[in-house]
């Protein structure tokens, strides 16, 4: 069965239509972001039950390269593409697992957390440029003029477009602001041979020259206004769903910076929905720091206008961003699942993401957003604790040692509630059962 999908114009006043295969980010009518729009009605020849069953026989297989949480539903992905330009690390099929302690601990029956971070590169970004880089690498066998491809990044995009390049054997480029990333997230770039240039501006700045280097057809923009990555993104709504067995969860909260993964989560579970698989969406949140929260600012007007803003340095620095390009799709999309943004200030976010961390998890700042919006909402009550809640935690929490660290060495600007700091003692038998017993003690005093 022929399957087709194409650029569309986000505008509705707008009818304009690209091919994939064309070097552009915005409608050149009238300016707008695009979309991937998929031929719904040939999909719609398969019935819901038919999709689900050819999802579960190729989850986590070897049949290259279906086993890709990503590729293995390659239809609503990019359905045309060769197999042999697909650049694949076997990204997504991450844990969904029972946050069961946590969830007592804040008030919450049923909640699950998405492990995005599980993932190649250590973050959700994979989902993303395994598509990306795939086109470019399909694009290049047929003549285009590509010689790198460009993004300008926090850390997680660089990493995800670093090491998926180096896999295809394509150049990368990236723009980092300097100083304002993890050294983890700054070497990984580096190590996958990366040409990386360090600009003295924060991402909004690199963001600005990004979009201006890449009107040279040459270089190709790998940041999420170029729709493609959201193609990517998009299948973890609908993993979460499958991992469920097909059941839709309540509420899904997700960290916001750039705000292409909020448009992404809603693009696959709408197709979900269209195509019958299932009968009801969930509610969105979004979750942003404190220090760069332009998103929920327009969320306490009810979206009637949107600012820009000066983002302020935050310990979530991947979501340090004041001028996000996918905002329109953004609000689109909250508006489609009765969505909600919620943020954190910065003693909010490190204390929930630590919190977290004392039952399993080991959380990056930015999940740390999303725990703490969860733990403000429940205390609001705009979310019940009788509903099914999962929260997608988007990067690996060893590409933030740093931040841990001076967390629990309390050397942040606030106190750390659940700092642990070692306890230094003599090298004697005596002075370590001295030691266990005070420590021992005090535990069950405050736990009591």
């Amino acid at each position: 069965m022929q399957y087709n999908a194409w650029f569309r114009c986000i505008n509705p006043k707008c009818i304009a239509t690209y091919p994939l295969n064309r070097i552009l980010y915005r409608c050149e009518s009238c300016g707008s972001l695009l979309e991937v729009q998929h031929d719904m009605d040939a999909l719609a020849r398969r019935d819901a039950k038919a999709w689900m069953k050819l999802f579960e026989d190729r989850y986590k297989s070897t049949q290259w390269p279906y086993g890709s949480g990503v590729w293995g539903k390659k239809e609503w992905i990019l359905p045309r593409i060769s197999n042999d330009n697909i650049v694949s690390l076997y990204e997504g099929g991450t844990n969904l697992f029972w946050a069961e302690r946590f969830g007592k601990i804040v008030g919450l029956e049923n909640l699950w957390i998405k492990l995005c971070g599980n993932s190649h590169s250590g973050s959700f970004k994979d989902l993303g440029m395994t598509v990306l880089v795939s086109q470019v690498k399909q694009m290049i066998s047929e003549g285009a003029p590509i010689q790198a491809v460009v993004c300008a990044s926090t850390g997680d995009t660089s990493a995800a477009l670093a090491v998926y390049c180096a896999a295809a054997g394509i150049p990368s480029i990236v723009l980092l602001p300097k100083g304002k990333i993890s050294i983890a997230q700054l070497v990984q770039p580096i190590a996958n041979g990366s040409l990386v240039l360090s600009l003295d501006t924060d991402f909004d700045g690199c963001m600005h020259v990004v979009q201006e280097i890449t009107k040279d057809e040459t270089l190709y923009l790998a940041n999420s206004m170029n729709s493609l990555r959201i193609e990517g993104q998009k299948t973890v709504g609908v993993e979460i769903v499958q991992q469920f067995e097909w059941q839709t969860p309540d509420v899904i909260i997700i960290p916001g910076g750039n705000l292409g993964n909020v448009s992404a989560l809603g693009s696959g579970l709408l197709m979900m929905r269209d195509l019958g698989m299932i009968a009801r969406l969930p509610r969105i949140v979004v979750a942003q720091a404190q220090r760069a929260n332009p998103l929920y600012r327009s969320y306490l007007k009810n979206f009637a206008t949107f600012e820009a803003m000066q983002a302020e340095k935050t310990l979530a620095s991947a979501i340090q961003i004041g001028n996000p390009v996918s905002v329109e799709k953004a609000i689109r999309t909250l508006k489609q699942f009765d969505g909600v943004v919620m943020d954190a200030t910065e003693q909010e976010l490190a204390d929930a993401a630590a919190l977290g961390d004392t039952t399993g998890m080991f959380n990056c700042p930015h999940t740390g957003v999303a725990l703490a919006a969860l733990i403000k909402l429940l205390k609001a009550g705009k979310i019940d604790k009788s509903e099914h809640v999962v929260v997608v935690s988007t990067a690996h929490g060893l590409k933030f040692a740093d931040f841990k660290v001076d967390y629990h060495e309390e050397k942040l600007e606030f106190p750390s509630r659940y700092a642990n700091k070692p306890i230094e003692v003599r090298a004697s038998v005596d002075a370590v059962k001295d030691a266990l017993h005070n420590a021992l003690k005090n535990r069950r005093t405050t736990n009591a």
